[in-house]
């Protein structure tokens, strides 16, 4: 856990807007974490800096190269480490391989979508976040356009929902900045940050579009049937947050419920199927809260 002087320093540069001091502190902690081998703090505090100085020239000038290119390196080099960050993207790749239909690969990942829209709803009421509270909408609207096309309106309102997803939060201090978290009972708050930086967002946004994408290619005939992105399938582990929050957090409750979830699904998604099992299922993982404490009851926002 961070010692009080780092946690206000951190708060400092985040309540006066100085966001080359809030990435150099986050660089120096990653630094610090991947010798002493704690490797998921590593990844975590290096990912932060680098969103960060990333989001604008301003930033990157001020925080200088020779930083930004050992920050690269470190997150290269931790990406060959036995982390659940590796593992678990690596192990999805793997069955996703060879002759797996794209369509169950689409109803997995729409599962692990599914299990994001409660968290989605009680972020959304932070500024830029209002389009995290749709994700419901979203998961009916690939629900029933695997089945038949959208109409017109639908459409337009997921491309919509798409630009937004991103675009609110992207390059934008809000997302870094003080304020930008929510309470979560029982545990710590729960920071936007925690997203896996502005990854979570992305692979959705990706996910979402590939969804477009495939019903255009349908209305259109098209022989070639788009591919999708897969890594949205790992998102609602939320290695981030725990990361930050725990000591090791591959043995934190919830990550070990979630991949849990992921081996199920992916025996689901490798039966005979059906789309009234597969919305069964989609409704009760969109009340699920992922952050609450395992073998809690549900907890639904309103």
């Amino acid at each position: 856990m961070l010692d009080k002087n780092l946690e206000e320093q951190l708060t400092a540069c985040q309540n006066s807007g100085d966001w080359a001091s809030l990435a150099r502190t986050y660089y120096g902690l990653g630094v610090a974490a991947m010798e002493e081998g704690d490797l998921y703090k590593s990844v975590l505090w290096l990912n932060r800096a680098d969103t960060i100085f990333s989001a604008s020239d301003d930033t990157y000038d001020a925080v200088g190269e020779e930083l930004i290119d050992d920050c690269s390196d470190r997150l290269a080099a931790l990406e060959d480490t036995p982390l659940l960050y590796n593992q678990v993207v690596n192990w999805i790749a793997d069955c996703a391989s060879g002759d797996m239909p794209q369509i169950r690969l689409r109803i997995w990942a729409l599962l692990s979508l599914a299990r994001l829209v409660q968290l989605g709803k009680r972020l959304s009421i932070l500024p830029g976040c209002a389009a995290l509270g749709e994700l419901g909408w979203a998961v009916d609207f690939v629900f029933h356009s695997l089945q038949e096309p959208p109409s017109q309106q639908d459409f337009e309102r997921m491309v919509n929902l798409c630009d937004r997803l991103v675009d609110e939060l992207e390059d934008n201090p809000n997302f870094y900045g003080s304020g930008s978290q929510i309470e979560v009972p029982g545990g710590k708050p729960f920071q936007l940050f925690d997203l896996n930086g502005m990854l979570v967002l992305l692979d959705i946004n990706a996910f979402l579009h590939s969804q477009l994408a495939l019903i255009l290619s349908l209305l259109q005939e098209d022989s070639e049937e788009p591919g999708m992105e897969i890594d949205i399938i790992a998102c609602a582990l939320l290695l981030d947050y725990y990361s930050r929050t725990c000591e090791d957090p591959e043995e934190a409750p919830q990550v070990k419920a979630e991949l849990k979830r992921l081996e199920e699904d992916y025996s689901f998604i490798c039966e005979a199927l059906s789309w009234e099992k597969i919305g069964q299922r989609l409704k009760q993982y969109k009340e699920l809260d992922i952050l609450a404490p395992a073998g809690q009851a549900p907890r639904t926002c309103m």
